[in-house]
């Protein structure tokens, strides 16, 4: 071995020592299911064995083939007169493929088992053919299937490979051809299948080659110049990428179809080798056995010690380790694995549940290693979040803040925001927590709290940069509430930041309460404000009009003028708005009088261009221009001047856009005679006409005549109704009453004697009426009824009691007013409502018309 070969061996012997060794598997013994005292035996002389489909294969020196159940119960049938040589179970069909003999002599015969069909109680075979790769019988060394059932190869002692393709269980469907010849005995052979590619592993005790079988030519490359013993490879699981695992005695190696992979320094001398859900079992000589050869049969040595070691690749530790005597095979079925001994023991490992694992990791401070652990489980995201606090935690306690906050980081989403930052609240912290609050920022998970206190971190730790970066990050990096920010920086003085993120986020108001209430910058306010869309400028003029007429006049009043005639936005705010620019913008100019209210020369200014630039303005334009003329005329001293605002006056009052009543008054209030005697012309004020009250006339009478109606309506109703009540009392008082009730009218039940008949026609059984009757002179299914009726006429006398009594003190008191507040007081005029009104029905105990009239007439008389 060259110099620079130790070297390398001598560093990946250092990383293997590094390696730390765990128990997460647990070993037993598989006792007997019907003797559970007893160990379970498995059968003497096993000579193969394999595992799948829910059961262990074995094959034993006397021919036969056994079928072990998860329940330990063992079934055998002869499937060689001689013995078993070689057994492979597919894991995706119910097929067996064994070697075995059935005559003296080099012989071997390849059958084909569907265990799923029977013949005469027995597996059926679907296929024998001999295992003879020439003219030359040879022993074979070893076996494998593809599972897509189109591809078989055999390897022989002789260094060849005999590989038969098509359907393997079928004779007429598949053929066999040589597809590699040598003089080293083949050790191993795996199928690979990556999306449709096929390759062929093949390992001899000198050399590694590949067959790429989907082509057809069946090119081959020879991967190493060293091989391995037999049953010391095997095929990874894709975790690996599914690499060709070839266990030397100085090194582990993988392969892929065209290149050698990593190797692994596990020294001593492999007796087998194997990939089971992701670890790698190696078992090795004990050091202090006797040499044996690297290949040929192991049956004929005596029990030795053995050490089975299992390997997780991807986290670098060892899972397992442990001595055996003298072991068979190493096989994975029913989530367990077995071992298999020559002294007929068979133990179970059982994995430990990855939260026991995860502990045990735990209790040694190995988060790291838990971390990769638990990815390569596939734990969730819960449990993953759950080691990032348990190790962010470890962290904070032995003072590691910056790592800490790191592990804390990769908990977001999961792990409740506050449990983090009240850890680093302290100010020395603040730097960790500056980092975790920015994460939360970028998972688009802050709130406003999270992000008041980020911007608040950014200011005491006077971070200008990081602060900038923050707020000028594009929205696809970071999420924050953006009027929260601006809201925090403006409180702490960060004006320019804060009037960055409003114009950014065209947050209007808020830049704009920024610019004129803190900053003073009214000419930028007004230049912003131009350059909003229509409703935007608008609003905002309502709100800072009269702070920027104070202190922008002229410029106020410019954008006030364009406003409310045809609004154009001055810059691209409003293009950012999807302002509709076909679309006629103007405001209500009256609307924005009050602004001008200290500024009569702007308002002025502006009133004249609204009714220039628009006749159509608003009646208040007008009012306020007049007042404002009339103003000017009463104050000026010059008669040329005072004539020429008495004119303008004059023409303004002839544009009939003004208020004729409004007009008026302020024509009085400034005597400006000649404006009154116009209005008074044009009113026509020497006269009032019938057509003043035309209208009110004709909806009273209207409304009378329609109450006429009502009354005679409900007059003729209660005549008829009269009448039918006469009629029956007649009928009662003069003829006879025939009772042919057959049913009683309290239970519905056939009317049987005694019974009780009312000449209303209801009768009862004596029993029910006694029962249920009040009086013995009344009818109860007739009795609320008359009580109704009882209770109205009550209501009337009492109403008209009160009337009289009303009217007799009203007449003879000498304060009229005094006696109807008293009334008042007493709540007589209060709605009375009985419960025979109907809704919306005039009530007995309200005052009718006439008597609020006759109310009225004394109160005037008395008072």
């Amino acid at each position: 071995m060259t110099t620079p070969q130790l070297g390398y061996f001598a560093n990946k012997m250092a990383a293997f020592l590094q390696w730390r060794k765990f128990v997460f598997f647990d070993k037993d013994t598989v006792k007997d299911p019907v003797d559970n005292g007893k160990d379970f035996v498995l059968p003497k002389g096993i000579s193969a064995c394999d595992s799948g489909r829910g059961h262990i294969v074995l094959g034993d020196m006397d021919g036969r083939i056994w079928l072990l159940t998860r329940s330990l119960q063992l079934a055998a049938f002869q499937a060689y007169k001689l013995r078993v040589t070689h057994l492979y179970q597919l894991k995706q069909h119910s097929i067996l493929v064994s070697v075995g003999q059935d005559e003296h002599g080099i012989n071997p015969l390849v059958k084909v088992w569907n265990l799923d069909k029977r013949d005469s109680g027995n597996p059926l075979c679907t296929r024998i053919f001999p295992a003879i790769p020439g003219n030359k019988p040879t022993e074979v060394s070893c076996l494998s299937v593809h599972e897509n059932l189109n591809f078989m190869a055999i390897g022989f002692t002789d260094g060849s490979v005999v590989l038969t393709k098509g359907d393997i269980t079928r004779d007429r469907h598949s053929k066999t051809l040589t597809l590699h010849e040598g003089t080293s005995p083949v050790t191993g052979l795996a199928f690979r299948q990556v999306a449709k590619v096929t390759h062929l592993f093949v390992a001899t005790l000198e050399k590694v080659h590949c067959y790429t079988l989907s082509i057809k030519e069946y090119p081959k490359v020879e991967l190493d110049t060293h091989g391995c013993a037999l049953q010391c490879s095997s095929l990874a699981d894709p975790s690996q990428d599914s690499q060709f695992i070839v266990a030397g005695d100085e090194c582990v190696y993988l392969y892929q179809p065209d290149e050698r992979g990593p190797c692994f320094a596990f020294d001593g001398h492999k007796l087998l080798a194997h990939w089971h859900r992701g670890y790698l079992f190696l078992l090795i000589r004990d050091i202090k056995s006797p040499n044996k050869s690297g290949f040929g049969s192991r049956e004929s040595f005596p029990s030795d010690k053995q050490l089975l070691t299992i390997y997780d690749l991807d986290n670098k530790f060892i899972a397992y380790s442990a001595s055996f005597d003298d072991v068979i095979d190493v096989v994975a079925e029913w989530g367990s694995f077995y071992i298999l001994t020559r002294e007929g023991k068979m133990f179970v490992l059982q994995e430990k549940d990855t939260q026991t694992k995860l502990e045990m990791l735990f209790k040694k401070n190995l988060f790291v290693m838990a971390i990769n652990l638990a990815k390569s489980q596939h734990l969730d995201s819960d449990g993953l979040s759950e080691i990032f606090r348990q190790y962010g935690d470890h962290l904070y306690l032995k003072g590691d803040h910056d790592g800490a906050i790191q592990q804390y980081i990769r908990t977001i989403g999961k792990l409740e925001p506050s449990y983090v930052i009240r850890k680093f609240l302290d100010a020395q912290r603040i730097h960790n927590l500056t980092a975790y609050l920015q994460a939360l920022h970028r998972q688009s998970l802050a709130n406003a709290d999270h992000t008041t206190l980020l911007l608040n971190c950014y200011t005491k730790l006077k971070d200008s940069s990081k602060l900038e970066e923050f707020i000028k990050s594009s929205e696809s990096e970071v999420h924050f509430d953006v009027e929260i920010a601006i809201k925090v920086l403006r409180q702490a003085g960060y004006h320019s930041h804060a009037v960055f993120l409003a114009e950014k986020h065209m947050h209007h108001e808020w830049y704009l309460k920024i610019q004129l209430e803190d900053l003073k910058n009214y000419q930028e306010g007004l230049r912003y404000i131009g350059r909003l869309s229509f409703e935007q400028a608008e609003s905002n003029m309502k709100r800072y009009g009269k702070t920027l007429m104070h202190h922008v006049p002229e410029g106020t009043t410019l954008l006030l003028k364009g406003l409310c005639t045809n609004y154009k936005p001055s810059g691209d705010i409003a293009e950012k708005d999807s302002l509709d620019m076909s679309r006629l913008n103007k405001a209500n100019s009256e609307e924005f009088i009050p602004i001008f209210a200290n500024n009569p020369r702007e308002l002025k200014a502006f009133l004249e261009h609204m009714i220039k630039v628009d006749p159509s303005s608003p009646q208040g334009v007008y009012d306020t221009l007049l007042e404002l003329r009339l103003q000017d005329w009463a104050h000026e001293q010059d008669p040329e001047r005072k004539k020429v605002l008495q004119g303008e006056a004059v023409l303004l009052l002839r544009s009939d856009n003004t208020v004729f009543d409004k007009a008026l008054v302020l024509c009085q209030m400034h005597n400006f005679k000649e404006g009154v005697l116009y209005l008074y012309e044009k009113g026509k004020l020497s006269t009032a006409t019938l057509s003043v009250i035309k209208e009110y006339l004709i909806n009273k009478l209207q409304r009378e005549s329609q109450q006429i109606e009502d009354d005679e309506r409900k007059i003729r109703q209660y005549r008829e109704e009269t009448a039918h009540l006469r009629s029956e009392i007649q009928e009662l008082k003069t003829s006879a009453k025939i009772f042919q009730k057959t049913k009683c009218n309290m239970c519905n039940s056939p009317l049987e004697l005694p019974s009780v008949h009312f000449l209303c026609s209801h009768s009862f059984h004596q029993h029910c009426f006694e029962s249920y009757a009040e009086s013995e002179a009344e009818c109860p299914t007739c009795t609320p009824e008359n009580r109704k009726v009882m209770d109205m006429l009550r209501a009337q006398d009492q109403k008209r009691d009160l009337h009289d009594h009303f009217n007799r003190q009203l007449r003879s008191s000498n304060d009229g007013f005094s006696v109807v507040a008293d009334y008042f007081g007493r709540g007589v005029f209060n709605k009375l409502t009985l419960v025979t009104d109907p809704p919306g029905s005039k009530t007995i105990g309200s005052l009718d018309v006439n008597l609020q009239r006759d109310l009225l007439i004394h109160t005037k008389r008395n008072s």
